[in-house]
């Protein structure tokens, strides 16, 4: 009778050695990582970090010229050069519209920046998609030129382009204003010539959109400009990324052309586009280069949105503490439109969740 085969031992993965709990071991085991850490950690702190924290103690004092000399680390400034503190005063004066500036009416600017965001960012998601989806045609002549060129927008440095549409607006030697002439005596129709896009108070539209100014559609014109290259790069990159055999296997299902585009393609795009919206609704909010530099808030303070008035508070009033307590409330509201889209897009879930 033939013996039987002794039972071999079957292989097991080494265990992992238990990690310490006790503190110092923790730290003397993350001594290298620190180490490396240390540099860039002692940097932020200093450009990023202290200034932040300064910044929200100013937004609770009235902090003004007079207190630049205010050293927080030099003990003897203390006593004749800083601030008086002053709670939430600023906060509330902001929002009660307290503040004595002219045209100054916080919601007034609030709902103007609102708008302003979420018209913009809606023709730059649809310019971007439909774009994007006609550079996607491999049939399409030249589209690595046309993707080439369509960048310029986005790659232009913004006060540059937008000082160049502030020009092309003028009232009296602008470009807009000369071609709607050309087009006039070409064709016999009647456009003015000389129509105030930047400082006329006309209101072209009725309705829901009746606070907005003339100026508000040039402003429009010349991001919407600026904005679209942006979605257009995302979303070409991610038409590239979705496998054509998707699109077969809907053809042979009888799919029409906008079902394939919204059951396949908005799907596909969705995780890439997401985050692209997202970032575009936070720098449309504080874009400050096109509304600055092209209409400065004219006219009257109605296309003026929350980062410019900011801006004044300091350039021109010199009211250090109320411009803290104005950026902490624009961040507050970021912070909360960026929940709101994060919650509704649930842009940081895993696509495949």
């Amino acid at each position: 009778m033939a013996a039987t085969p002794t039972p071999q031992p079957i292989l097991q993965r080494e265990k992992a050695p238990a990690r310490s709990t006790n503190l110092k071991e923790l730290i003397k085991q993350s001594r290298i990582a620190w180490l490396y850490i240390a540099p860039s950690a002692i940097l932020m702190a200093i450009i990023s970090f202290f200034p932040q924290i300064f910044q929200v103690w100013m937004s609770f004092t009235d902090f003004r010229i007079r207190n630049l000399r205010f050293n927080v680390f030099n003990p003897e400034t203390w006593e004749r050069f800083a601030p008086n503190w002053v709670g939430l005063q600023n906060y509330i004066r902001i929002i009660t519209g307290g503040l004595a500036l002219e045209n100054f009416d916080f919601l007034r600017i609030l709902t103007f920046n609102i708008t302003w965001t979420v018209v913009n960012v809606i023709f730059h998601v649809v310019l971007g998609v439909l774009i994007a989806l006609a550079l996607n045609e491999k049939n399409l002549i030249g589209r690595r030129f046309y993707r080439s060129i369509f960048v310029l927008p986005w790659a232009i440095p913004g006060y540059i382009a937008a000082l160049t549409w502030r020009n092309m607006f003028d009232d009296r030697f602008g470009a807009i204003n000369q071609l709607l002439g050309i087009i006039n005596q070409t064709f016999g129709t009647s456009f003015a010539t000389n129509t105030r896009w930047l400082t006329g108070t006309e209101t072209p539209i009725g309705g829901l959109l009746s606070f907005l100014p003339l100026a508000f559609y040039a402003l429009l014109i010349t991001n919407v400009w600026l904005g679209w290259p942006f979605m257009t790069v995302v979303a070409t990159g991610a038409l590239q990324s979705i496998p054509t055999e998707m699109y077969e296997a809907a053809s042979m299902d009888g799919a029409s052309a906008w079902q394939k585009f919204w059951n396949v393609t908005v799907p596909m795009i969705r995780p890439a586009m997401v985050p692209a919206i997202m970032l575009g609704t936070i720098w449309t909010f504080n874009n400050f280069n096109v509304i600055y530099f092209i209409t400065e808030g004219r006219p009257f303070g109605r296309t003026e949105i929350l980062v410019t008035q900011a801006f004044k508070l300091v350039y021109n009033q010199r009211m250090y503490g109320v411009a803290a307590a104005f950026s902490l409330i624009v961040f507050i509201i970021l912070f909360v439109i960026t929940m709101i889209n994060n919650r509704v897009t649930r842009a940081t879930e895993a696509y495949n969740a």
